[in-house]
């Protein structure tokens, strides 16, 4: 938890809604990736995008070997934390990983994962049924299909393909 602490900023990785929805202040954006991590609609959401009888799912990572997740990186101070840990709050645990940026630099950075141990994980399951649960939640930070199309035409906008994401939506979308 404090292994930032002595820094005046930090990189910050978002594979998810922080792609698309940057409600903190950050001193600079940039596209990057990670390696050996896929993103994947594994993670229960019961206090964003759905409720605790019927959750929602948003996406985690999940260790898999020679895979890129893509995403956006945000430099912040430590001072963001606090609000980061609160929206990351059902089931996401910071953990530091060597974030790659487009053109080639690479530094070590913060991420939020949703593990299998947490007991908001509802793992893996196929993508059509993953999108059946999708369309029937809702929750305060509005309709989980909404998140998966604003996620898929965040990663369109960054010309990056995830075909987990995009399976999901097109099921969605039918």
């Amino acid at each position: 938890m404090d292994h930032f602490n002595d820094q005046d900023t930090l990189w910050l990785f978002g594979y998810g809604s922080l792609i698309y929805k940057a409600d903190f202040p950050y001193l600079e954006k940039r596209p990057a990736s990670i390696k050996n991590w896929a993103r994947r609609f594994w993670q229960g959401s019961h206090d964003h995008r759905g409720t605790p009888e019927n959750p929602g799912r948003v996406v985690t990572l999940i260790q898999e070997s020679e895979m890129i997740c893509h995403g956006m990186a945000y430099r912040i101070t430590p001072d963001e934390l606090r609000h980061l840990d609160y929206r990351e709050k059902n089931g996401y645990l910071r953990c530091v990983t060597e974030i790659a940026f487009e053109g080639g630099d690479s530094l070590e950075g913060l991420i939020y994962i949703a593990d299998h141990d947490n007991a908001a994980f509802l793992g893996e399951l196929p993508e059509e049924a993953i999108a059946r649960q999708i369309s029937r939640a809702s929750g305060p930070s509005g309709s989980n299909t909404d998140y998966v199309i604003e996620l898929a035409n965040a990663l369109r906008s960054m010309n990056k393909i995830d075909d987990h994401v995009f399976l999901i939506e097109k099921y969605l979308l039918e």
